[in-house]
């Protein structure tokens, strides 16, 4: 079984949800167990919205639960939107290129790549966004007939949002993720995903995987939605780790994502991404998606963005890699854990049942609200 605490452990302020027979439990995890603290905080959007999260957490009271290994983990976040920033990092940037260039078909995409770099001929990776150099660059690249809608919100001043999935559809660790059964071209995102409470205030940061299809994506831009939320494709855990004195935004900056992908075939992928190498400051992007123009009553969670984009090959030359059903997928970062799921179609994975309303009479059946 695979580790899945912090490399230091318990020693942050760490928050689960734990599914139990009575229902849904916001939980604490410390070195002593999982202690449900739901009569303090019956969802983790209302407990974001307190002065200092995890001063509550570590001073609340609630029944053990058990030990980490004893509970089921659900999502670590429940009532907030799901949004997600897309190309945020210059070698993914190329890949959605590559995508839109190639139709959406795997086998086109190697050929795509290297014209692609040696047309653009720049280093994307040091070129700010939304800078006067990156608009000389869009007008050279337009130019020449190389100009496209990744490059725009990649390189432009404007970052990418969109909806990953509806509030509580995201599943936890453990949990099956879903692939989408027309899809022959895909690929996990592992990305930091950043928990922001109704204020714009950054509360805390969690794992997540924001699974990809390139095919879908590929073929036109308008099927983003498809691409992106389908039964069991958000996956995000195992825990959310606030912000206090043992970590914070710089420890997000300075984080690395690492992704191992095991198949059934005897597959193994690799990889690895840098918060480091991130285009737009964490911030910045916070504050491009919350503000005088948008507003979330009940906080949002926020993926970053990944500068993996797998296209080593998997069967076919040429064709890069693609899921297969029965992949476990690892994604885990040192301060934040590790989120291990195992690969399904999408119409194979568990229906999505239990939503806002429900959990809304549960707590309130509960006495909790």
């Amino acid at each position: 079984m695979t580790p899945i605490l912090p490399e230091d452990g318990a020693a942050g302020t760490l928050v689960a949800r734990v599914e139990t027979p009575e229902g849904p439990c916001v939980a604490r995890v410390d070195a002593e167990g999982v202690f449900d603290i739901t009569r303090t905080a019956p969802t983790v959007s209302f407990l974001l919205e307190e002065d200092d999260p995890a001063a509550v957490v570590r001073a609340a009271k609630g029944p053990r639960l058990g030990a980490l290994d004893e509970v089921r983990l659900l999502a670590p976040i429940d009532l907030q939107a799901v949004k997600a920033a897309g190309v945020t990092f210059a070698k993914s940037l190329v890949e959605r290129v590559v995508e839109e260039q190639a139709r959406g078909a795997p086998e086109k995409a190697d050929e795509v790549r290297r014209t692609l770099v040696a047309e653009i001929g720049v280093d994307l990776s040091q070129v700010k966004p939304g800078s006067a150099e990156a608009a000389r660059l869009k007008a050279v690249l337009q130019a020449r007939g190389l100009w496209s809608q990744y490059l725009e919100v990649g390189i432009g001043p404007d970052v990418e949002i969109f909806t990953k999935c509806q509030p509580m559809a995201a599943v936890g660790p453990g949990a099956t993720i879903g692939i989408h059964p027309k899809s022959t071209w895909n690929n996990p995102e592992p990305e930091v995903v950043l928990v922001v409470d109704s204020k714009g205030r950054i509360r805390g940061a969690t794992l997540g995987n924001d699974v990809n299809l390139r095919d879908f994506e590929g073929r036109s831009a308008l099927l983003l939605s498809k691409a992106k939320d389908n039964t069991g494709s958000t996956a995000i855990g195992p825990f959310l780790r606030l912000f206090d004195a043992s970590f914070g935004l710089d420890d997000v900056r300075r984080a690395v994502v690492e992704l191992t992908v095991e198949g059934l075939d005897g597959f193994r992928l690799q990889g690895r991404s840098s918060m480091s190498e991130i285009s737009r400051d964490p911030e910045e992007i916070v504050g491009q998606a919350i503000g005088a123009t948008n507003q979330y009553p009940d906080g949002f969670a926020l993926f970053l963005g990944t500068m993996f984009a797998p296209t080593e090959d998997r069967g076919e030359k040429g064709a890069g890699f693609t899921h297969k059903p029965g992949d476990v997928v690892t994604i885990s970062a040192r301060k934040l854990g590790a989120l291990v799921n195992t690969v399904a179609t999408s119409d194979r994975c568990p229906p999505w049942t239990f939503g806002t309303g429900a959990l809304m009479r549960n707590l309130a059946r509960r006495g909790l609200l």
